[in-house]
């Protein structure tokens, strides 16, 4: 049942955080990881498991696939799109945002990350 595996996904912490992020704007895995302060390997396990259960899309440009929310899920269940909206309401990840934030100030990105 493909709500149930929404309901897993989203039962991890981290992985809030990622729809959180990708809400505002498409960001590839070096993006998400710089700014949650997480492995590689760590954030694409996180994005396989909410990309499998269709919560999140890839677009690949260049070299780099950018990651934002999969909008056919977010319309079939409404729900999703009133949790997404209500995650802005708890503080803890207000830190993720201003990470994202401060990442663009600074013109950082996948190309520059990746240089690093």
């Amino acid at each position: 049942m493909e709500i149930v595996e929404i309901l897993k996904a989203l039962s991890d912490e981290t992985r809030v955080r990622i729809l959180h992020l990708v809400q505002e704007k498409p960001l590839c895995v070096c993006e998400i990881q710089e700014i949650l302060g997480i492995s590689q390997s760590n954030t694409s396990r996180h994005l396989i498991k909410l990309k499998n259960a269709k919560l999140i899309q890839g677009d690949k440009k260049a070299q780099w696939v950018y990651y934002s929310l999969a909008p056919d899920t977010f319309q079939e269940y409404s729900f999703l799109e009133e949790l997404i909206k209500n995650l802005n309401l708890y503080k803890a990840l207000e830190s993720d945002r201003q990470a994202l934030i401060s990442l663009q100030e600074k013109g950082i990105s996948c190309e520059t990350l990746t240089k690093e």
